[in-house]
Order: structure tokens, then C-alpha cells, then sequence
């Protein structure tokens, strides 16, 4: 009697679904293509959460699309495997990526350096799907802004705690940085 093979290791788990029903995000390695969508979701949801700290965010170059698909086209080349993307019916809802901690002395040997969900798929479990498939229960560190209480729930219900670092972020006043 033959024995199965086993399957072939993997850098990501099977696409997921974030809900039961075929309206669900699915959660996938990012691709190279997925550069401008990525973009799309990073600047509006940096408008989403960040808005609040610029007089005139219709202006700020924060909020601009155009750098950065340039920077997600060179990311996506140079190593798309830490980065994962939600993708509804209507295009990428939120995505995620992880990066070794360049510091010698660094909390923990990986940060998850973004997770964005677009503000319209909060609550629908997309979030959680992007952290599982881009972290897992992996030791890392990341930085939050210490005035969202949204998402210091999420990573404290994901067994993150704050260290005591404290830094600030572009227009963020105040990070602090979570470890687990």
C-alpha cells in the first residue's frame, strides 16, 4: 500500500474566507498586479483613521494614491511574500505585511509592519484573516497609535501588549509599540 505524500510546505496557508458566505473577502498572497489596489486601501484607510490630525487632509501628501503605488510596485518586486491581500467582490478591502525587525536589539525578530482593512469591511472578521495569514501566532512587535482604541483591542484580544516604547509617525503625535 502507497503512502500519501506529503503536501509541499507552504509561506501562507490556503486562501481563506473571512465569513461563510461567497461575498466574503479572500485572503491571498499579493501579487505584483495587486500594487494599485493596495495603494487604493492604504491611502483611504489612512484617511479613515488619520484624518482627524491634518487641517486640510485634502491636501496633505499623506493621503495621495500616486507615491504610493509606486512604493507598493517596488515592494511587491523586490519580496511579495510578506504581504497578504483581502479581496471582496469590489477589488482588495484591507491587506497586511510583516518584515524581519532590522534592529540588532529589537523586541522580537518580526513587526508586523501594516494591517489595513478599509472602515466599510470593519467588523466582518477580514482584520483577523489578514493577521492569521500574514503573522499566525508568531512573536512579533508593531507600532499603534495611542489614541486607537479599535485597533488596541483587536491586537490585545491577539495577545499583543504594549512594552513601554513610545515614539511618534509622520502626523501621529504618539505610537506606542505592542509585542507578543
Amino acid at each position: 500500500m502507497d503512502r500519501p505524500q506529503e503536501a509541499p510546505r507552504r509561506d501562507f496557508p490556503a486562501p481563506l474566507r473571512t465569513q461563510p458566505d461567497s461575498a466574503a473577502p479572500l485572503v491571498r498572497p499579493a501579487r505584483l498586479a495587486d500594487a494599485e489596489g493596495i495603494a487604493h486601501v492604504h491611502a483611504a484607510s489612512w484617511r479613515e483613521t488619520y484624518g482627524r490630525f491634518f487641517d486640510d487632509p485634502d491636501n496633505s501628501p499623506w493621503f495621495r494614491v500616486e507615491g504610493r503605488i509606486t512604493m507598493w510596485r517596488t515592494t511587491l518586486s523586490e519580496d511579495p511574500s510578506q504581504t497578504v491581500v483581502a479581496e471582496g467582490t469590489t477589488g482588495i478591502v484591507g491587506f497586511a505585511s510583516t518584515a524581519p525587525t532590522p534592529e540588532p536589539d529589537a523586541a522580537r525578530p518580526e513587526e508586523l509592519t501594516m494591517i489595513y482593512v478599509l472602515e466599510n469591511a470593519h467588523g466582518t472578521g477580514t482584520g483577523q484573516a489578514l493577521l492569521d495569514a500574514v503573522l499566525g501566532d508568531r512573536p512579533a512587535s508593531l507600532w499603534v497609535a495611542a489614541d486607537n482604541p479599535r485597533a488596541h483591542a483587536f491586537y490585545r484580544r491577539n495577545g499583543f501588549r504594549p512594552d513601554g516604547t513610545e515614539s511618534s509617525f509622520g502626523p501621529i503625535p504618539r505610537t506606542v509599540r505592542l509585542v507578543r
